[in-house]
């Protein structure tokens, strides 16, 4: 059995003058490069449950390879 990449991030928060405190999360590098994330791009965050989240890429760019990830 293949065993799945994990990321642990920790939510952050930035703070601005006069503005509410709002939490942020980053991508690791590894993951953002395995899915081919770019600087800019759009993504929205689909709630699937009180613990689960699912990131969708509304616009997704053309793959710049022709390598496909296989379930095993």
């Amino acid at each position: 059995m293949k065993k799945q990449a994990k990321y642990t991030v920790k939510v952050q928060s930035i703070r601005s003058k006069g503005q509410r405190e709002r939490p942020y999360l980053f991508v690791p590098i590894p993951l953002a490069a395995a899915i081919g994330l770019e600087k800019g791009e759009e993504v929205e965050w689909e709630l699937l449950g009180r613990n689960e989240l699912h990131l969708v890429r509304p616009n997704p760019k053309k793959p710049s390879t022709d390598k496909r990830i296989t379930k095993s």
